[in-house]
């Protein structure tokens, strides 16, 4: 089966096309080679290479730039997914495409499920939710799966983020009042390629959106200590910062952040069977990854 990848070179693009089973025949384009949002470069993608099934991994994730680059934001996640779902539509086959936990206002006190009203508080949470009913509105046969705090080896993200202060700093203050899960990209990949291989098998799916992400829930500042417990276990660091817990107040950002992003994984996992990953299991597999390259 043809599978074209967008966004190949980000943070779950990269681990799609190192994950590729080997029955697929998989093309994998970055920013550079497809810009989703140019409606020629679209069209004639997808009618060249003729792919049996899309999956979407590009997106403008930049949370607090998007505040003062909505039109860029706009442009990638709301009109991109549009005009590959076109795309997708016109040559009759479905698109996987990977949406956001910021699209919920982050103000519930349990988890969210796909079923829980959609409010977003800024610009990135609003144009992904824009791109999710563009989907919708343009694609019969589709997957839109949520996930939230993504880190890997590639791309820019927390963990990496955490290791290069931790680096430069004696002590660090991170968020302690928000919580949500982390997912690791390579975790969000190989979910995406059990969807396309149960796809490749029955040649339909239960169509939809659904929740994915890692287990169990935490706050940023868990989150740090644990990154920094097992990077100085695996000796990328010698020494730990001293992590001290802040309030959202404390550090006030251009975007909002949700103070709840965890989300309920139990309909993907009812419907194909993919168990929530745990985190910290997998945050140790991307250091050593970090460690090795």
């Amino acid at each position: 089966m043809r599978v074209l990848i967008t966004g190949a070179q980000g943070q779950v693009g990269a681990e799609l096309i190192r994950l590729a089973p080997a029955e697929f025949n998989v093309t994998g384009l970055g920013s550079a080679q497809l810009d989703i949002s140019d409606s020629d470069q679209v069209a004639r993608t997808v009618t060249q290479l003729q792919p049996q099934l899309i999956i979407n991994a590009a997106a403008y994730t930049a949370v607090d730039k998007a505040e003062s680059d909505s039109e860029r934001a706009y442009a990638v996640n709301r009109d991109g997914t549009g005009l590959l779902a076109q795309a997708a539509e016109r040559a009759g086959i479905p698109l996987l495409h990977i949406s956001t936990d910021y699209v919920f206002s982050g103000d519930a006190q349990a988890a969210y499920t796909e079923a829980d009203i959609t409010a977003p508080t800024g610009v990135y949470g609003a144009s992904k939710l824009a791109g999710e009913q563009a989907l919708a509105e343009h694609c019969s046969r589709y997957i839109t799966l949520r996930t939230s705090w993504v880190f890997g080896a590639t791309g820019n993200n927390f963990v990496k983020t955490m290791l290069r202060l931790g680096q430069e700093r004696k002590t660090l203050g991170v968020v302690a009042d928000q919580y949500g899960a982390p997912t690791a990209a390579i975790s969000i990949a190989q979910a995406l390629w059990k969807v396309a291989r149960d796809y490749a098998a029955s040649g339909t799916l239960p169509w939809g959106v659904y929740h994915f992400s890692g287990t169990p829930s935490c706050s940023w500042h868990d989150f740090a200590v644990a990154i920094f417990e097992q990077a100085q276990q695996l000796g990328l660091l010698s020494e730990s910062p001293q992590i001290n817990a802040i309030t959202t107040a404390d550090y006030p950002t251009p975007a909002k952040r949700p103070a709840n992003s965890v989300l309920s994984c139990s309909k993907l996992q009812q419907a194909f069977g993919i168990e929530q990953p745990d985190w910290r299991a997998d945050l140790h597999r991307v250091l050593e990854a970090l460690k090795s390259a």
